[in-house]
């Protein structure tokens, strides 16, 4: 596998990309998001990349950035009918952090706006993606807009993300700090390990 190349941008054009890393020329594929922040040819540049493999082919895809890739292989991965081809044209059609935007308010209209993007794969995008993506980053949001205010809420919102982070669905984790905050009433000022360990046994962990 492949992780990233680095290396001297030798050529590039907003769909691919040749880097010389020590006279082996790497050529990959790029969505415009990542064509947009090149340094010009001749410049040292890292990829981080997916290295693609069918029956038919070897391909490598190249990012600029982490979340890049990250939505570039969710959207392979877990959508069906999405693939390489497709994913970049979604990376190049909307920044990521819209795309994370549009799945969490399932907005369709934007979805289909994209090149290639039609409404019943935006359907299927909102449908098997609305609990996979931007969750962490949302409740990330979240807490620093109140961490300064409301110390509880900073806490809650800790809690909804390590049991993200184990494994629950937002949705999951959300109810049942929700539900947990609820029942102790004057005691709900828990500390956000607390909060954890108590939701985990609503949720039957």
């Amino acid at each position: 596998m492949i992780a990233f190349v680095r290396g001297i941008l030798a050529d590039s054009l907003p769909n691919q990309v040749t880097v010389d890393v020590n006279g082996v020329g790497y050529q990959a594929y790029i969505p415009l998001s990542t064509f947009d922040k090149l340094p010009h040819p001749g410049a040292e540049v890292k990829l981080l990349t997916h290295y693609h493999v069918t029956e038919r082919d070897h391909v490598l895809y190249g990012f600029l950035t982490m979340d890049e890739r990250d939505l570039f292989r969710l959207l392979i991965d877990r959508v069906s009918g999405i693939g390489p081809k497709l994913a970049l044209a979604v990376l190049s059609g909307m920044p990521v952090a819209d795309f994370k935007d549009a799945v969490i308010r399932s907005d369709l209209a934007a979805l289909s706006r994209m090149k290639g993007v039609g409404k019943k794969t935006a359907e299927r995008i909102v449908l098997e993606l609305q609990d996979k993506v931007g969750v962490v980053q949302t409740w990330q949001d979240s807490r620093s807009a109140h961490a300064e205010h409301d110390s509880s809420r900073q806490s809650q919102t800790d809690a909804v993300l390590g049991l993200i982070a184990l494994g629950f669905k937002q949705s999951e984790a959300q109810k049942a700090v929700t539900e947990l905050v609820k029942s102790k009433g004057s005691d709900a000022a828990m500390t956000a390990d607390r909060l954890i360990r108590e939701s985990l046994r609503v949720l039957n962990f």
